[in-house]
């Protein structure tokens, strides 16, 4: 297999795990907790930084574990990855999202694909994404930039699980997760008319943290190496 196509693989095993644990823990959650939806988020947010974090490691040799058209876009704004690699990277996150949703229903015999309902929509949820996505990629930049490439699964783990916790959206800051959550009418569900803006708002946050970072941390390392 050419490198090229070790690495589309990589993003989409890699975002189609991250959406089973995304979803998974959300179902999950609502069996186990039917009365009580802090804990639910509290469930899920646990069970997607740790998943997260083990794909970092497993997958960050093979594609740089974006798992994600955001930082893929601030990747190439940044130098790291070429332009003409981003299309191919974005689809394989696409499509990887929504296999992993399909493979989580039929785990928790539900319907391959649903269509969510849950609205969200409204100027404090597209503010909470732009804070999720800005300071996720601030996080994964500096923290390569900074030298403490080691440190990426953690950091961006963190940063993630308490980004569930502290933004109004709950932190898709993903488009590819935000694509793939209107095919579940899970917890973690979000409806097909409210994706536009919310993926508009982490495309736009992370061309702004993009910018941030050249500022911040102008010398280049390129982030599709091995955390």
């Amino acid at each position: 297999m050419s490198p090229a196509s070790r690495t589309l693989l990589a993003e989409l095993l890699g975002t189609a795990f991250l959406l089973a644990a995304i979803v998974g823990s959300g179902i999950m959650a609502q069996r186990l907790s039917p009365q009580d939806e802090g804990l639910q988020l509290l469930e899920n947010g646990l069970a997607t930084a740790a998943a997260l974090a083990a794909l970092i490691v497993a997958f960050g040799g093979m594609s740089g574990a974006h798992f994600n058209p955001a930082v893929s876009v601030a990747d190439a704004l940044l130098g790291g990855t070429p332009w003409a690699r981003v299309p191919g990277l974005v689809v394989a996150q696409v499509v990887g999202g929504a296999l992993g949703v399909a493979l989580t229903h039929l785990a928790f015999d539900l319907p391959v694909v649903e269509v969510a309902v849950r609205e969200r929509s409204g100027a404090g949820l597209w503010a909470g994404e732009a804070l999720a996505t800005l300071g996720l990629v601030l996080v994964i930049f500096l923290t390569v930039r900074r030298g403490h490439r080691p440190h990426i699964p953690m950091a961006v783990a963190g940063y993630v699980f308490g980004a569930i916790f502290f933004t109004s959206s709950t932190c898709f800051a993903n488009p590819a997760v935000t694509v793939a959550r209107a095919l579940t009418n899970s917890f973690t569900a979000i409806a097909p008319g409210s994706v536009p803006a919310f993926v508009g708002v982490q495309l736009l946050a992370a061309c702004v943290a993009a910018g941030c970072v050249a500022l911040l941390a102008p010398a280049q390392e390129p982030a599709s190496q091995e955390p």
